[in-house]
């Protein structure tokens, strides 16, 4: 089956959004040019959506708490929006309650319309430049973005960036899984190997600690539901687990199962942390996929990425770009149904 692209919706300047749709290896996709999202994903034999999403561009515009998008240029949180390379101190724009800095800023990548850089049955490649200060960011960078059905039930997803200053960057795929249909995904069993995670304050932000997850409800490394760690630690997730130390070859790290549908995911990444988030806002006031009505813990994300606010911990992984340099961020989701 041939890749196939439609006008999604125009923005307000007139400017198309283009809808991509993939096929290859039993998955089939929609992807946005806005925000590089992914929109919809499907596996053959099971017919509900496996990521959250909204049928029309509005619901990205009005409603979209970062639904199957690429955050950025810097994801996550920056505490205070403040930094400092090489001796210079930066200002981001403070868009999370006037007092962190979240997922590059209100007008961030995820924001913007990509361009189709490359394309085919299986794959599509989106670039985008984020201009020098755009919210408050160092140096130009040149983005890029490759979904690829890779075969076999994998989603790869490849991100590439170069800077001509040196700047933070981070970037991550934001989909919202569901691997059932339900009304929320509480009841997926999760094992994901970490040994450590990070402590956050009132905010989210990191304190620093580094903290291992043995005795704690951020113990996920045997088969957990998610419900049990709401029951046993009143913990809603959106907390940073410790993979490695720095970048790495890909390797599995994570794997979440439905027992009601037999759908599962199992993650490879070469990122050093993955940010558990299991959606306890997400409550958008528009109707998603198929008519759906979206409530807290519709879905779960799994953004592997660098750790947050690692600019400004230096016992953290490196989260800072320089001119010569080219990051690579690799990370396929694989999906397999009985």
């Amino acid at each position: 089956m041939g890749s196939r692209n439609e006008i999604f919706g125009r923005l307000e300047n007139g400017e198309p959004v283009e809808r991509i749709r993939l096929a290859s290896g039993g998955l089939k996709a929609h992807v946005l040019t806005w925000g590089a999202v992914i929109q919809d994903l499907r596996l053959e034999g099971h017919p509900a959506p496996l990521v959250l999403g909204f049928e029309d561009l509005a619901g990205y515009l009005d409603h979209s708490p970062y639904f199957g998008a690429t955050p950025g240029r810097c994801a996550n949180r920056i505490k205070g929006g403040r930094f400092s390379i090489d001796g210079v101190d930066f200002q981001l724009e403070c868009n999370e309650g006037g007092v962190t800095h979240l997922h590059g800023g209100s007008d961030g990548i995820a924001r913007q319309n990509w361009r189709i850089a490359a394309q085919g049955p299986d794959f599509v490649t989106l670039s985008m430049i984020d201009p020098a200060g755009r919210a408050g960011y160092p140096g130009t960078c040149a983005i890029s973005c490759t979904y690829r059905l890779a075969g076999d039930g994998v989603l790869s997803v490849v991100y590439e960036a170069t800077t001509d200053a040196p700047t933070p960057v981070n970037l991550c795929q934001h989909s919202y899984f569901n691997l059932d249909g339900g009304a929320d995904a509480l009841g997926h069993e999760i094992r994901l190997a970490a040994e450590h995670y990070l402590p956050v304050d009132e905010r989210l932000i990191p304190t620093g600690d580094v903290r291992p997850v043995a005795g704690t409800p951020f113990d996920l490394r045997q088969w957990t539901p998610l419900d049990r760690q709401m029951q046993d630690g009143g913990i809603a997730f959106d907390h940073n687990f410790c993979l490695s130390s720095e970048r790495q070859a890909k390797r599995p790290v994570i794997e979440v199962r439905s027992p009601q549908s037999g759908v599962s995911l199992a993650v490879l990444t070469t990122e050093p942390g993955v940010q558990l988030y299991s959606g306890a806002h997400v409550a958008p006031a528009a109707p998603g996929l198929e008519g759906r009505r979206y409530g807290a813990f519709a879905g779960f994300c799994l953004e592997t990425q660098v750790w947050p606010d690692a600019v400004n911990h230096g016992h953290f992984p490196n989260a800072v770009l320089r001119p010569g340099e080219t990051l690579r961020q690799e990370t396929d989701y694989i999906f397999r149904k009985g």
